[in-house]
């Protein structure tokens, strides 16, 4: 990817960040409402762009970095698909 196209991809990505959040912040349903799917979809969101960011980031690519984001997905992915063992294999990332 050539230098221009990264730091357009960065910068809608920071901005696309910043802006989901905020809307998370500013949610108002806790666990057990029945909006909370909806908050954990923007927190969903939230870890995706982290992910971005990681990905993108100058210099070599931080396996630590790494799996925390993937941690965070697969750990919030699991409520939506959760007979696919999702939370177990986030955890393995861990064990090693």
């Amino acid at each position: 990817m050539d230098e221009a196209a990264k730091k357009d991809i960065v910068a809608l990505g920071r901005k696309a960040h910043d802006l989901t959040e905020s809307a998370y912040r500013s949610h108002t349903a806790t666990r057990g409402d029945s909006a909370w799917a909806d908050k954990q979809r923007i927190l969903l969101a939230d870890m995706a762009l982290h992910l971005l960011q990681t990905s993108l980031k100058d210099g070599d690519l931080s396996a630590a970095e790494l799996k925390r984001n993937l941690y965070a997905i697969l750990t919030i992915s699991d409520q939506f698909i959760p007979d696919d063992g999702l939370k177990a294999i986030a955890e393995r990332l861990y064990a090693t």
